[in-house]
């Protein structure tokens, strides 16, 4: 953080195989001192009295309440999972998986690849002509496959793209090639349902 020269970062727990609903906030100590607490709750207050609060000293001034206990500590062990398996070894296999997908999922007549970059994770965003998202989404869930669809927060992108939102896959250390064969042929079975 120091070397970025940030005044914050924030990332979340699930983004590194970890729980929902936790995440690490980072600011420059001189701009959190400076804000006041946006929650109230114990631990935040050094003293309340009629006339004056007293808010705690940093990090305690923004954890009001009881924290997320066994959600940080499991936090905790999924930084340990990645650490031990080592972040360029899961860069590899991702982009391993990535290349494999794309290669096969464009063989799908009537999909669409949205989003080629040079340098992409292991993403793929996809349409398929007159069939929606959604439709896609709901057809691969009844064989057990799950893709994420609709405007993954970035609907002023579809529009400019005129299209109703993009289905989604994404690859991470646990998956396998087996399980983008399973993709293909469910989307090639979408196609002939769709169509």
């Amino acid at each position: 953080m120091v070397d970025m020269d940030c005044d914050f970062f924030a990332f979340s727990a699930h983004k590194l195989y970890g729980p929902t609903g936790v995440g690490v906030l980072y600011g420059k100590k001189v701009l959190l001192e400076s804000m006041p607490p946006f929650q109230g709750g114990g631990e935040m207050i050094k003293e309340v009295k009629f006339e004056k609060t007293t808010f705690n000293d940093l990090p305690y001034k923004f954890e009001a309440g009881t924290p997320n206990i066994a959600d940080v500590i499991a936090f905790r062990s999924a930084l340990h999972f990645v650490h031990s398996i080592g972040k360029e070894k899961i860069r590899k296999h991702e982009q391993d998986l990535l290349e494999y997908a794309q290669h096969e999922l464009e063989k799908i007549p009537g999909l669409q690849i949205i989003g080629k970059a040079k340098e992409k994770v292991g993403v793929i965003s996809f349409i398929i002509d007159k069939a929606h998202p959604q439709d896609i989404g709901i057809l691969l869930d009844n064989r057990g496959i799950a893709v994420r669809t609709g405007h993954h927060c970035a609907q002023p992108l579809m529009d400019r793209f005129c299209i109703p939102g993009t289905a989604r896959v994404s690859f991470a250390v646990y998956n396998t090639r087996f399980e983008i064969d399973e993709l293909i042929k469910g989307l090639m079975r979408a196609v002939k349902i769709l169509s």
